[in-house]
């Protein structure tokens, strides 16, 4: 039998599990979407219906962008996010109707509102007919896209490619090329080593970046200081939103960068550096549209021509076909022309790491490639864009939550270990930055402790802040013994303690009130609720609707996993589970719950049942804590 390059072993293991995860992934949306009614479509958070039209305007690519409404009642959590696509759907009669659809993809979506750019240059003329929906579709390109990729990387003799395929996942080391020492003033002494890092780096490099620790400042600073030495970078994430973030902060220290595909942020420091408005903005743009103009008109002109018409308006019209054609292919070539010559003077491509397969970097070659939140993406989708490149700096943190995987088969089998996971277990090619700018130290210190070997240290400035001088920072509520039992939910499957909810509000709204007592104005303070189960957030958003603390937009509620990035003053945590047997599901990824306690800058308030929780050693140590620094209280405290 052949020998295999154990490499190469392993990246065909982690395709089979792509097509594994894929054929899940296929298997969960038909399911969602056979036989079902639009109202479980919607429960189940694949379905918006109905949706109000409230706006349509044309972007400066010309693209048809539309904003829908979903009624407030409507209030379930659901799947859409930035990048996805979908179809907007007509309901007639009742039924929504297959042949009434026009796709396109999620731009922004929030609590009501959501902003897509449809595939076709005008609204359909069925508007008006029936009732509106919008409803997520397969994700095929994203999955043939991966696939692409894993089988170039498998087969390619490229020796850029055969170089990092061997740094990444082999034998080889990492190379350094010692530069002259760059200190940043902008940056720590931990970023300062990460930036060292990568300028030294000839293979790969990666900044470790636990919550508060200013990554997204350090990978800023690297790239506008690799720019010192290369001509033109590309800067990847598996999000919409982490690209637009890194364009914004480039965009800000003056750097010409250019944003290829939907912005998910409509900013006008990002729209402006979006590929169309650069495009828009260039010199032959005028030229442009008026060949394209020109051949619309000459198209109009021919097909004037009546059915019933002689030999020489047949060569006439014959003429005039031929002339739109000319025109459309001249307008094609003008369109490519200065598409190239944007890209081509950018010093920075930015896009997702699915988009840099689009067909204008089609070809395309950069000496680095950065890939930020590199610990949230799937390994095949970080292979897209390292195709195109000689070196790679990862950013990101492995403690975090690790990319969504929706089958138990390809997860355990490895898919959920990113390329980010794996450079740092066979490379150590990384620096960890130490100074967070978050969170109290109260907070910071048990997950530093667990997750990061104790090595965070919490800046002067937030390392004793808090809400109100006597405030305390952390605070354990313990439902233990108070009868509080979870329900399980089956359609769709889920989690709720509606016990618990009602006591995460209460403790709440004492809470805002002593706030304002203290002299603080709870609408000056930002405040989060957050559960790791999509139901309890529901139930939560019910129960919240209509405080005092909605209205002002100083509350967000969500999942976990929604709330990853995010930070706020204040955060609930709602763990939900409390049963005899001590089952806590998924919280037994205990990178859940470094996400959730770390997005609390001076006040966290977790309520849970030590007696479910307990039995697990990362809430056995984290109880321990709470009982050393005298954070435990009792849900008893609030009923009577």
């Amino acid at each position: 039998m052949a020998h295999i390059d154990p490499v190469i072993r392993e990246l065909q293991e982690v395709r089979n599990l792509l097509k594994v995860e894929k054929e899940e992934d296929y298997r969960l949306y038909h399911q969602a979407l056979a036989g079902t009614s639009l109202h479980d479509r919607r429960k189940a958070g694949i379905c918006w219906y109905p949706v109000t039209l409230d706006q349509s305007r044309f972007d400066q690519g010309e693209r048809l962008i539309i904003k829908l409404s979903r009624p407030a009642e409507h209030r379930e959590s659901h799947s859409f996010q930035s990048g996805k696509p979908v179809a907007l759907f007509l309901n007639a009669d009742g039924h929504a109707s297959d042949s009434m659809t026009v796709n396109g993809v999620v731009n922004q979506v929030g609590e009501r509102d959501m902003v897509v750019t449809l595939q076709y240059d005008e609204l359909p003329d069925w508007l008006g007919q029936g009732k509106l929906g919008v409803q997520l579709l397969f994700d095929e390109t994203s999955y043939a896209e991966m696939e692409r990729a894993m089988r170039v990387v498998i087969e390619s003799e490229d020796p850029d490619v055969v170089r990092l395929r061997r740094v990444l996942l082999g034998d080889g080391v990492a190379g350094s090329n010692p530069w002259n020492m760059v200190t940043s003033p902008l940056l720590n002494e931990s970023q300062n080593r990460a930036l060292q890092n990568v300028l030294n780096a000839t293979d790969v490099a990666i900044i470790h970046g636990p919550p508060g620790t200013g990554k997204t400042t350090t990978l800023v600073q690297a790239i506008i200081h690799t720019l010192c030495h290369d001509e033109q970078v590309l800067v990847c994430a598996a999000g919409n939103v982490a690209v637009d973030l890194l364009v914004e902060k480039l965009a800000a220290e003056g750097v010409d960068v250019v944003r290829v595909g939907h912005p998910a942020r409509v900013t006008p420091q990002v729209l402006e550096h979006t590929l169309d408005a650069r495009v828009a903005s260039h010199a032959s743009f005028k030229e442009l549209k008026y060949v394209k103009r020109r051949a619309q008109e000459v198209r109009e002109q021919a097909l004037k021509f009546k059915r019933n018409f002689g030999p020489q308006e047949r060569e006439q019209r014959r003429q005039l076909f031929a002339e739109a054609d000319a025109l459309r292919d001249e307008a094609g070539q003008l369109s490519f022309y200065i598409t190239n010559d944007v890209l081509s003077h950018a010093r920075v491509v930015a896009c997702t790491l699915v988009g840099a397969s689009q067909q204008v970097l089609r070809g395309s070659r950069f000496k680095t490639l950065f890939i930020d939140e590199a610990a949230q993406a799937l390994e095949p989708a970080c292979w897209i864009p390292i195709l195109k490149a000689k070196r790679v700096i990862f950013a990101g943190d492995h403690c975090q939550l690790p990319p969504t995987i929706k089958s138990q088969k390809a997860a355990k089998g490895g898919l959920e270990t990113t390329l980010f996971e794996k450079a740092i277990a066979r490379n150590h090619a990384d620096v960890m930055l130490e100074h967070q700018y978050r969170m109290n130290e109260t907070i910071m210190a048990f997950p530093s402790k667990y997750f990061y070997k104790g090595l965070l240290m919490a800046d002067v400035s937030v390392a004793n802040h808090r809400i109100y001088p006597d405030d305390v920072p952390l605070e354990f509520v313990d439902t233990a013994g108070c009868g509080y039992a979870e329900e399980v939910l089956h359609h769709p499957p889920g989690i709720v303690n509606s016990d618990e909810a009602a006591l995460v509000v209460r403790h709440l709204l004492q809470y805002a009130e002593m706030v304002s007592m203290a002299g603080v104005a709870p609408g000056e303070v930002s405040w989060a609720v957050i559960s790791p189960y999509k139901a309890q957030t529901t139930l939560l958003r019910q129960l919240l609707d209509g405080s005092e603390l909605m209205p002002s937009g100083a509350l967000a509620v969500n999942t976990v996993d929604s709330f990853q990035g995010q930070e706020r003053d204040v955060v609930y945590i709602s763990l939900a589970r409390s049963n005899d047997e001590g089952i806590i599901g998924f919280l037994a990824d205990i990178r859940r719950m470094n996400v959730a306690m770390t997005r609390a800058r001076k006040k966290l308030v977790i309520v849970g049942d030590s007696a479910t929780m307990g039995s697990h050693p990362f809430y056995s140590q984290l109880l321990d804590y709470i009982e050393q620094i005298g954070a435990y209280r009792s849900a008893w405290e609030w009923m009577g």
